[in-house]
């Protein structure tokens, strides 16, 4: 891998990277991505062709381990790629079966396009140049296109060409999940429409969602056309002299029967495929919509760390575009990159919304509405557990029911065994956060009285029906619940699963709280009265709220804050020895258990979990949330709580490196550097071993994004911009736009301890810009250069 500016090129031609590749030179319009696989080659144990149009689901049943299980995945539909060639009468060409002689892989981020060259040797002194460039379409969601051109060397060739729609395909992208039903289409049909044009047609199994796809294929010489078992495809017969290149345009069109105002999906796709231009004016088009979109998003960070980002937020705006905020998605924890997690939504949007709330605001509504659509099935789920209150799903799909597996598959020892993360409640404050800062960032009243009000006061009662009152304590607590670490779910030889009072929960629940007290005082009484009906909200509940916040249990051992209660009676883990055992204990988990162990006997944690507070809360406002539930917490506990679990944490997860460099930069600035670079290099060097070939890690790009964005910056958007930099040596010098409160591209630039803010001309007010030692307003118009308190 090469970095060149704003491209990322691959040089050769490596089999056992092509997954890897594959994921990170997808190209996608936040309606659908396609992954970065070759059109000559098909699914196999080197390539993965996957496409994936954002909230398409299906749910099929297994037998798995001898027990029926239900999953619902993110589907793999039919691929728009093929396109294979061969000399007349001679064996399909593929760098699998015939050895190259060059292979060049070029994604350029400015323009989103993919380019790829590659020669294929013919014998006699003949080769064959292949060059093509691939888009998926940023202004049209729902077009793509590919451009092949092929040059004959050294000799006249005549060359088959190929091409198709190809509706065999299966969800079998996971080596983990094959042993699952991964057959989600049925009712595949094929044919052909105007002279050139393919078409393609079929449905979800058991969703029955509509998907019609068109293909226009155009080149030098007659297209003709034919119909095979769920394919649809186009062939030709080019005629290359020596050094004269021959071009093939392929146009795809997909619409699914989720699309507003059409009719029927394929008829949608046909008549797209027919006012399609040409491939030139589309490629112009695309580049002008990236641009724009560039330009309201970009960071400005010099050198690879800024390569990177730029990477980062490329796949970030291709999962989540403004087209996102038409659709009924969430977001996708591996992105439409791949099958990992099979699509569903986590809590890595707690990651995401923070960039996007002062880039794409509409972006971020979206999202959270996809919630609030949900929130009558969190409901439901609270109530089968007898409490009032919204419980959001730990991971959630299609219609807010709770989608994680029941089973999961460890590889090192291929037992398929029980998965509780299910009982990780905190996803809900994870939706209370977003919307709280969400309306912070952007001023929107609307939302906040209205379905973010909804969501967050049902999300506060689900926390203060879940805490029960300890006399021995003197205090609330949340039992029955798993942390963000996920290695532990379960006391050690407990009958049950599930954790008593872990501090990351019972803390954010106590912020939960106070954010609805809030609330509910700064509405308008006619809206308090209506919301206070809608919901049955019982007149003594808003007190409960409030005494709850205030007494919710937080363990503390050895003067640090504990993961949870019984924290400290856990073993300590041979740290030194499994690392010289297995070199890698990132999947500490899988490691034990295959010895026959388990990690809940050990103080060992997969990723940052006590210390998330430290990255959703600046230093100010944590040591407040401890002083309203009666724990000081001073400067020394929370770096000696740092300390502890820095030296305990495998960092299983892409997100730990994230979160330690976050925090380590003002906890212990000299070791910040080596997390914030496992934090940039977490895919583009796949530091999980294999997982990025299954689709990026979401969460963790746009988590860098945000690290310069509000963690180096110390940005809130609390009465205007609240700032407090933390200088990094090795990211020193940075600058970024952004919106708020209705200013489009306020730019802030930082360097040399210089803070400077311009504010572009509007009919706004001033921004406050608020420093540690002043509070500085700037007008639309003008700029403010801040010189930086040591």
């Amino acid at each position: 891998m090469t970095v060149t500016g704003p491209t990322w090129e691959y040089d050769g031609y490596r089999p056992g990277e092509e997954r890897l590749r594959e994921s990170l030179c997808t190209l996608g319009n936040g309606y659908f991505a396609t992954r970065g696989a070759l059109p000559e080659c098909t699914a196999d144990d080197v390539h993965y062709p996957g496409t994936y149009a954002a909230g398409c689901y299906n749910r099929l049943t297994s037998e798995v381990a001898g027990r029926r299980v239900e999953n619902e995945d993110m589907v793999n539909l039919p691929n728009w790629l093929p396109l294979r060639f061969r000399p007349a009468g001679g064996d399909w060409l593929t760098p699998d079966t015939t050895p190259v002689t060059e292979h060049h892989q070029v994604l350029h981020l400015d323009p989103g396009v993919l380019e790829r060259r590659t020669r294929y040797p013919l014998g006699a002194g003949t080769s064959l140049l292949v060059r093509q460039v691939r888009l998926v379409h940023l202004a049209d969601p729902h077009l793509a296109a590919l451009r092949t051109e092929f040059t004959a060397e050294g000799a006249p060739l005549d060359l088959d060409v190929e091409a198709a729609l190809d509706g065999r395909v299966t969800n079998s992208g996971v080596a983990r999940y094959r042993e699952l039903d991964g057959r989600h289409l049925t009712r595949v049909e094929a044919g052909a429409a105007a002279p050139g044009t393919v078409w393609l047609r079929c449905h979800t199994r058991t969703s029955d969602i509509g998907f019609g796809l068109a293909a226009r294929l155009t080149a030098e010489a007659p297209v003709h056309h034919a119909t095979e078992d769920r394919r649809a495809v186009h062939r030709l017969r080019l005629r290359l002299p020596p050094g004269r290149t021959a071009t093939v345009d392929k146009t795809v069109a997909l619409h699914t029967s989720h699309d507003p105002a059409i009719s029927d999906p394929l008829c949608a796709a046909l008549d797209r495929t027919a006012g399609a231009p040409p491939f030139e004016t589309l490629l112009e088009a695309h580049r002008t919509a990236w641009q724009q979109l560039w330009r309201r998003t970009a960071l400005d960070v010099p050198g690879e760390a800024g390569s990177i980002l730029r990477l980062h937020l490329f796949h970030v705006l291709q999962t989540l575009s403004p087209h996102t905020a038409d659709l009924d998605v969430g977001v996708p924890a591996r992105g439409l990159h791949g099958e990992a997690y099979r699509g569903h939504v986590f809590w890595d949007e707690l990651f995401v919304l923070p960039y996007l709330n002062l880039h794409l605001p509409e972006v971020s509504q979206a999202l959270l509405r996809y919630r609030h659509r949900r929130l009558d099935a969190a409901c439901h789920a609270a109530a089968a557990l007898g409490r009032r209150g919204a419980l959001y799903p730990w991971q959630s799909g299609s219609d807010g029911r709770e989608e994680t597996q029941q089973l999961h598959l460890n590889p090192r020892s291929g037992r398929w065994l029980p998965d509780h993360s299910r009982l990780q409640h905190h996803v809900g404050s994870a939706v209370a956060y977003n919307i709280w800062h969400y309306c912070e960032a952007t001023g929107d009243t609307g939302f906040r009285h209205g379905e973010g009000a909804e969501m967050l006061l049902q999300i506060a009662r689900f926390w203060a029906d879940s805490a029960v009152w300890d006399d021995h304590l003197g205090r609330y607590r949340i039992r029955g619940v798993v942390g963000p670490d996920e290695y532990h779910d379960a006391y050690p030889g407990a009958a049950r699963p599930g954790l008593d009072d872990n501090a990351y929960t019972n803390v954010t629940a106590a912020w939960v709280l106070g954010r609805a007290l809030e609330l509910l005082a700064g509405l308008p009484e006619p809206r308090r009265r209506e919301l206070t009906e809608y919901s049955g909200l019982a007149e003594d509940e808003p007190a409960r709220w409030e005494q709850v916040s205030r007494r919710l249990h937080i363990p503390f051992h050895d003067g640090v804050i504990s993961q949870f209660d019984g924290y400290a009676d856990l073993a300590e883990l041979d740290w030194d020895g499994y690392r010289k055992r297995y070199d890698d204990i990132r999947r500490l988990d899988r490691i034990l258990e295959a010895e026959g162990d388990t990690v809940n006997r050990y103080k060992a944690s997969k990723q940052a979990d006590v210390l998330m507070l430290g990255y959703l809360f600046s230093p100010g406002e944590l040591r407040a949330l401890f002083q309203r539930l009666g724990h000081p917490l001073d400067e020394h506990t929370w770096t000696a709580t740092v300390d502890h679990y820095l030296h305990r944490t495998s960092h299983g997860s892409t997100l730990s490196g994230l979160v330690h460099g976050w925090i380590l930069a003002r906890a212990r600035r000299a070791d910040a550097w080596r997390f914030v670079q496992e934090a940039l290099r977490g895919d583009i060097a796949d530091l999980q071993g294999g997982t990025t070939g299954e689709g990026v890690h979401l969460g963790a790009m746009a988590g860098t994004l945000d690290l310069v964005q509000r963690g180096l910056t110390g940005l809130e958007t609390r009465d205007g911009l609240c700032l407090d930099p933390v200088p990094l040596p090795e990211l020193s010098s940075y600058g970024f736009s952004l919106r708020y409160h209705g200013h489009w591209g306020v730019r802030l630039r930082l360097r040399s301890g210089l803070l400077e803010i311009a504010v572009p001309a509007s009919d706004r007010s001033p921004i406050d810009i608020r420093l540690r030692d002043r509070v500085v307003p700037v007008g639309p118009g003008e700029t403010a250069r801040l010189v930086l308190p040591d």
